[in-house]
């Protein structure tokens, strides 16, 4: 996958073929539109491509609204790793700012679309919208493409167990510490990606080693307080644990706060401080309530450990 920052640049891409989206998550459904364009792309032989923006629309539109609080369930590097395994040939991601928001669906096709990347077909999940004030749709995109002579296409909703996906459901999941169904509606586990460090020297003492994972991005979403069952992937090793997650003071919402995450790896080792991870979560072992009940921690962790080993995964 060949990544491009910007727009500022001539692209010589063959019969592209192009969708857009921030794709937060790249879920099952992002993932049947790009299964859709890189098929389609192949068959007219040309190459996909998906433009997609940072920060996310919403942080730069509503900073005050909708904007303020907003979590995302990847960071923009979790994206681009994610997007990765979809055998994605360009993902060029622009900076989205208040002048980039205020050109028109129409001057988006023709400008970007058309003159900049001379679009073959434009893909688009159902209900997308684009442009100043998503005025733009997939009627507007077949008006266009008949006049600029593109190809429209709509893939529809993605349903698990009746129930439309979406990056809103997932995060709601995410945030009441559902993992698996979150993991049921990614179609991949949520993850969390960053640089290990040195761990708790007191859990260390009382014999339960750890390492502090630091959260890259602070509009990243992060579960609720509570343990976790996880693997590691750092390298190419693979490692089974639990992750404790605790916020600053006990009493932050589970989507705020700076947070580290505590890594209890069942064969530890501290050879992996400074080493890029990636955590992949299963299922949540125990809630906030740890630490809210007076329960003695110690004796929690253990016993959470136990549980964890226990798990087949």
């Amino acid at each position: 996958m060949q990544i491009h920052y910007g727009l500022d640049r001539e692209f010589k891409i063959p019969n592209p073929v192009i969708t857009t989206g921030s794709f937060d998550g790249v879920h099952i459904g992002h993932k049947t539109i790009l299964n859709r364009l890189r098929k389609t792309a192949r068959e007219a032989d040309g190459e996909s491509v998906l433009i997609t923006f940072h920060p996310h629309p919403r942080k730069v539109l509503y900073p005050e609204t909708a904007g303020r609080n907003l979590k995302l369930i990847n960071s923009q590097s979790e994206k681009i790793k994610l997007l990765k395994t979809t055998k994605l040939d360009h993902l060029i991601i622009v900076e989205f700012t208040l002048e980039f928001s205020k050109m028109s669906s129409a001057d988006f096709i023709r400008r970007i679309l058309v003159s900049k990347l001379g679009a073959r077909k434009i893909v688009v999940g159902f209900n997308h919208h684009f442009g100043h004030n998503r005025e733009g749709d997939y009627e507007h995109l077949y008006e266009l493409g008949k006049y600029f002579n593109f190809e429209v296409e709509e893939i529809p909703q993605q349903d698990i167990d009746n129930e439309t996906v979406s990056s809103t459901k997932i995060r709601k999941a995410l945030l009441a510490g559902n993992i698996q169904r979150a993991n049921a509606y990614l179609d991949h586990h949520y993850i969390i990606k960053g640089t290990l460090g040195k761990g708790s020297s007191e859990l260390q003492q009382k014999g339960f080693p750890t390492l502090c994972l630091p959260v890259e991005e602070d509009t990243k979403l992060v579960p609720p307080d509570g343990i976790y069952a996880i693997h590691v992937i750092s390298g190419n090793k693979y490692y089974r644990g639990m992750v404790q997650i605790r916020r600053p003071g006990g009493d932050c919402p589970a989507s705020s706060c700076d947070i580290d995450l505590a890594l209890h790896l069942f064969e530890y080792n501290n050879k992996l401080e400074g080493k890029q991870a990636t955590v992949y979560f299963h299922k949540q072992i125990r809630n906030d309530a740890i630490y809210t009940n007076g329960y003695d921690l110690m004796e929690e962790l253990f016993e959470a450990r136990e549980e964890t080993e226990e798990l087949i995964y």
